[in-house]
């Protein structure tokens, strides 16, 4: 008899890019998904969407309404003026958790990721979701994904417990 493994909680993956949101092809939803999933979490589905403000706070507010524990956003952090994933996610946020926005910066300069070191994303609860942004770089994305983890389990936990 075989027991599953317990499940650290169902997330969503929104990719900001305009290319992937254009029919490009998608490198960063696939990497995200697949350290998701290492971790424990069930992956419901990886969306693309544009870098316009609407469109992320509406891929965003989708995962929160359909009850998701994470959504984590790729890309969109950074200080061009098409860098807009933190403001529409502010729009989104209950409460934002600076402590995990904070250790994805300093745990992206520590590894040598400057996309990751100086990404403006923020990190916070919505409803019952935890909501996180990262930067839009591979190298960012792997070290996020290291430093996240743990944190957004522990969140999810305190969460669950509320219900």
């Amino acid at each position: 008899m075989e027991i599953d493994a317990a499940v650290a909680g169902r997330a969503l993956v929104v990719v900001v890019d305009d290319r992937t949101a254009h029919g490009g092809v998608d490198s960063l939803g696939p990497l995200v998904t697949e350290l998701l999933t290492e971790a424990g979490f069930l992956v419901d589905a990886s969306v693309s969407v544009q870098a316009d403000e609407v469109e992320i706070r509406n891929a965003l507010n989708t995962a929160v309404i359909g009850g998701v524990d994470l959504v984590i956003s790729v890309g969109g952090t950074g200080s061009s003026p098409r860098d807009v994933t933190p403001e529409a996610t502010e729009e989104v946020l209950d409460r934002e958790i600076l402590g995990i926005s904070e250790a994805l910066r300093a745990s992206g300069l520590a590894s040598g990721s400057l996309d990751a070191g100086l990404s403006r994303g923020l990190a916070g609860v919505s409803g019952s979701t935890l909501v996180v942004n990262l930067a839009g770089s591979r190298a960012a994305i792997r070290d996020g994904m290291v430093t996240l983890t743990p944190l957004a389990i522990k969140v999810i936990d305190e969460l669950s417990g509320l219900e």
